[in-house]
C-alpha cells in the first residue's frame, strides 16, 4: 500500500496562510508551542498535512 502526504509547518499568527491550506484540502493535525523564531520573538506553529 501506498501513501502520499503532504506536510506543512506555519506560523500559528498567519491565519491567511493556513485558511489557503485548508482550501486546499489541507487539514490541521497538530501545534508546536514556541519552536520557531521571527524577529527575536518565539512563535507557534500549526501543523498541516494532505493526504492523497
Amino acid at each position: 500500500m501506498v501513501f502520499w502526504t503532504l506536510q506543512s509547518s506555519i506560523f500559528a499568527i498567519n491565519t491567511s496562510r493556513i485558511q489557503l491550506h485548508k482550501k486546499m484540502g489541507f487539514r490541521v493535525v497538530g501545534m508546536r508551542e514556541k519552536i520557531a523564531q521571527l524577529n527575536g520573538e518565539w512563535h507557534d506553529t500549526v501543523i498541516m498535512e494532505r493526504r492523497k
